[in-house]
């Protein structure tokens, strides 16, 4: 049995996740409120015993995917301040509107989904995308998955589902990889960031490769004493996202894996060494100002990593 507090403390919650300030975008209310889907909901309530008691309350388990509640609603009416719009496709994971899915005909180009019906989405019924995390665009055969902020030209196709597959690029694939259940809380609490590091923000969501390849350089993290020290290489062509690669890999280990973890990032050139870091600063990740994270020197390197030690 709950306590009138526990119960008082979940109201509070639930009027967090679901407040807005109409001061802010739509970007900036989502961002939010995906910190408080990862991160949980911070409350203060009086236990049984009167004491004030400081919780924060997840809304979702990331540890155990069936755990949640998984619903897809189909043709959903959603009324705005002056019109309403009926979404395709609408996933809710405990009640929480985390998927948007624009479905075309066949012989729609996916353009269309993103310049026609998502961008009036947007405008019309905003609120319907205060907490989701990711969009779909398909037409049944193609399909490309991406964030409310993005362009079209950074909404990416899901390949394949495993490394070693020889890959697929079509609709299945992608909603077996980013619509299973265990994948999209995957998703959802190490795979999405907002950027601020441009002097504008914006909201990315994984691609295929980083996916994949973070998650398996995480297990051999884990394995790293049967692996003697020898984690593998994690290949990037050019303009592929490394940088933000390096941003999810050292946040799930964080988050994951816990421990005092230390990570050295080494550049063969300063302007390449500037991006990494204003990607980390821009995430959150890293402020060298508040706390020294940048070596100018083979002695100041050693010097932090003295520092990380003690």
């Amino acid at each position: 049995m709950r306590s009138g507090g526990t119960v008082g403390g979940m109201d509070a919650a639930v009027e967090r996740i679901t407040e807005l300030s109409h001061a802010q975008s739509l970007l900036q209310i989502n961002q939010e409120k995906h910190d408080l889907l990862r991160d949980g909901v911070p409350v203060a309530f009086r236990n049984a015993a009167g004491n004030q008691v400081k919780q924060r309350l997840r809304v979702l388990d990331f540890a155990n995917p069936d755990n949640n509640d998984f619903r897809v609603v189909r043709e959903l009416w959603v009324r705005g301040d002056l019109y309403r719009r009926r979404a395709d496709v609408v996933g809710f994971v405990n009640g929480i509107p985390l998927l948007f899915m624009e479905c075309k005909n066949l012989h729609k180009n996916l353009r269309t989904a993103f310049d026609d019906n998502l961008s009036d989405y947007k405008d019309t019924v905003s609120h319907l995308f205060h907490h989701n995390a990711f969009v779909v665009l398909g037409n049944g055969v193609e399909a490309r998955v991406g964030s409310i902020s993005a362009r079209y030209e950074h909404f990416n196709e899901w390949k394949r589902l495993a490394e070693e597959d020889p890959g697929a690029v079509d609709m299945e694939t992608l909603l077996k990889g980013v619509c299973n259940r265990a994948n999209l809380l995957d998703l959802v609490e190490n795979f999405i960031v907002f950027d601020g590091s441009a002097g504008h923000t914006v909201k990315i969501v994984a691609r295929n490769h980083q996916f994949l390849g973070v998650n398996r350089a995480l297990r051999a993290v884990e394995e790293r004493e049967a692996r003697e020290g020898r984690l593998g290489v994690f290949w990037h062509t050019q303009g592929s996202g490394k940088s933000y690669s390096m941003v999810f890999f050292t946040r799930k280990v964080h988050r994951r894996l816990g421990g005092n973890y230390t990570f050295l990032v080494c550049t063969d050139r300063e302007d390449l060494d500037s991006q990494i870091y204003k990607t980390y600063a821009g995430c959150g990740l890293a402020d060298h100002d508040k706390e020294l994270c940048r070596a100018e020197s083979a002695a100041a390197l050693q010097a932090l990593l003295g520092r990380h030690k003690s």
